[in-house]
């Protein structure tokens, strides 16, 4: 395959408005760019990586662009390989660490490396069970947050065992067994050679920081770095990063403060808020023009988040600056009624022409979606959940891509729409879609998708070429669109956009969450709201229920309400 021809440095500076141009031009030295919602971040960063490279200054080998999951990591490459940037290196934090912790470690250590546990639920399980401690589903999951959590804190369980006093623990534990619990998920961890992400990043770290050699390597192998979503990062993230600067000084970062929403991660914004104490010379940028809501939500935006620590303050930049209707507010009597009547109002834009796929309902909590996919399926509007396992782990994709596979080797000359869909036949896709929702209609979007990406590659494509885009997204976690409303909690959404957005369940309970207390849960809360509003590009509604379906107790509506519906002072 050749290399993407180089886009001119005029023509990728042409694309920019005057803000983002500055982060483009800003090639050396640290550069902190605070980026709104909206406001074309990723647009900035990647055009001031390609220009980097059009111009010379960076040798593209030399280039890392870190994220925060494989999703963010395939678009930036994408967008790279467009520019004309091929080469750049763009990886989560996890991944890049643990391509150099399996390069070094028969080096350091010797041997193999440890295997990654997949998840600690099976071995927090066994751990409990050593214990003799009753932990269901749920409280191995709060356990294994609690783990992740100290480990991104670079705290030691000496050390947790002292901050635990002050957080909220799983249910039906104290300290004590928390400490023991963890003690023992390390001990059985070790003793099977085995380790967990935040692992990872721990020994990649300590590689780095305790043998030269391996220190020296790293840095002569990057030299320019970009860190995407800096609001996200944790401590040892953060100390990571340092240790692969090597006291170098050319790193640009970019975020918003309003977008962090993962502080009980062990997040925090506080690297990216103090960045100019840390880089006194470092030169700042904001992006402010948002061109993704209309006015109307923009305002809605900016009223919620008015006043707030680090808060940018966004102006609609859309074309022709539109209005757009102003965000409804509506009550419902309980969960199944507010369900209804998102789900009528969904299925009455559709007929109307709306694309499915510009349609998210977005809420605080998992179980929130039983409600709403069912009333959705009544209507027969089709559905894809963001919680659902991810779309190239599907049974029905792995299935077709094998096929494809194999049809490739003796299929050469045929239309590549044709080749793909008497596969696609051969399990069970049929042009019209299956009635109502559920499985098989999932199972038909999702292998529609599949035939949308073939429809639209370009002219020319062979079969073969085909299944390499396809292992290259399944390599990337790039989905193609599939024609169905999703459905989101808050954070899932976080990156996402849609033309029309309904927000429900903002009652007190759920936005803000009972859990959250204190004024930093609550900002927390408050900046999750935050991010569910900017995720609209023309019309949003928001909705509240009064009780829970077969409920007697009343909720009150989410004070964040009566925030966004009083008019601006001052």
């Amino acid at each position: 395959m050749t290399a993407e021809p180089v886009v001119s440095p005029d023509r990728l500076l042409a694309a920019l408005d005057d803000h983002q141009r500055q982060v483009a031009e800003a090639l050396l030295g640290p550069v902190c760019v605070l980026a709104g919602a909206g406001t074309g971040k990723t647009r900035a960063i990647t055009h001031r990586i390609a220009y980097g490279v059009a111009t010379g200054a960076y040798d593209p080998q030399r280039v890392m662009a870190l994220t925060f999951t494989t999703r963010a990591a395939g678009e930036l490459l994408g967008r790279l390989r467009a520019l004309g940037a091929e080469g750049v290196a763009a990886r989560t934090f996890h991944s890049a660490a643990l391509r150099q912790l399996h390069y070094f470690w028969p080096i350091v250590v010797g041997g193999t490396p440890p295997r990654v546990l997949e998840g600690k639920g099976p071995l927090l399980g066994q751990a409990a069970g050593v214990l003799k401690l009753s932990l269901d589903t749920a409280g191995l999951r709060d356990a294994a947050a609690e783990i992740e959590w100290r480990k991104v804190s670079r705290l030691s369980i000496d050390d947790y065992a002292r901050a635990a006093h002050s957080r909220t623990l799983p249910a039906r534990l104290s300290v004590d067994a928390m400490v023991a619990l963890q003690q023992t998920y390390e001990r059985i961890k070790d003793e099977r050679k085995q380790i967990d992400f935040e692992d990872v990043l721990l020994a990649t770290a300590g590689m780095i920081e305790n043998e030269p050699r391996v220190a020296e390597q790293v840095r002569a192998q990057y030299r320019f770095f970009v860190v995407d979503e800096y609001q996200d990062v944790s401590p040892l993230q953060h100390d990571l990063l340092t240790l692969w600067l090597g006291g170098r000084r050319e790193l640009c970062v970019v975020g918003d403060a309003s977008q962090t929403i993962y502080s009980f991660a062990g997040a925090t914004s506080d690297y990216l808020v103090r960045f100019g104490s840390e880089y006194p010379e470092a030169r700042v940028v904001r992006l402010e023009d948002n061109y993704r809501s209309t006015t109307a939500i923009v305002t809605l935006a900016n009223r919620l988040m008015r006043g707030r620590p680090g808060a940018l303050t966004l102006h609609a930049a859309s074309e022709g600056s539109e209005r757009g209707a102003a965000p409804s507010v509506s009550k419902h009597v309980d969960d199944a009624a507010e369900a209804a009547s998102i789900a009528q109002s969904i299925a009455r834009r559709i007929a109307d022409g709306t694309p499915p796929e510009s349609i998210a309902v977005l809420y605080r909590i998992n179980t929130q979606s039983i409600a709403l996919e069912s009333a959705l399926g009544r209507f027969g509007v089709p559905v894809q959940s963001r919680a659902d396992s991810r779309f190239f782990d599907q049974i029905e994709v792995k299935q077709a891509i094998m096929l494809l596979r194999g049809a490739s080797i003796s299929i050469t000359d045929e239309p590549l729409f044709k080749s793909v869909s008497d596969v696609l036949r051969g399990l069970g896709w049929r042009q019209d879609p299956p009635e109502g929702g559920g499985a098989e209609r999932a199972k038909w979007e999702s292998m529609n998708a599949l035939l949308g990406l073939a429809e639209e590659s370009p002219k020319g494509t062979t079969l073969a070429d085909f299944v390499r885009e396809l292992q290259r997204r399944q390599q990337q976690q790039h989905a193609p669109t599939r024609s169905a409303v999703t459905l989101s909690t808050l954070h899932a959404a976080k990156g996402l956009e849609w033309d029309c957005v309904y927000i429900a369940g903002l009652s007190e309970g759920l936005v803000p969450i009972t859990f959250a207390q204190g004024l930093e849960a609550i900002d927390e809360e408050r900046r999750l709201f935050y991010v569910g509003i900017t995720r609209a590009r023309k019309v949003l509604e928001l909705s509240w229920a009064q009780r829970a379906t077969s409920a007697r107790a009343e909720r009150a509506p989410s004070r964040f309400l009566d925030e966004v519906r009083a008019p601006a002072t001052g």
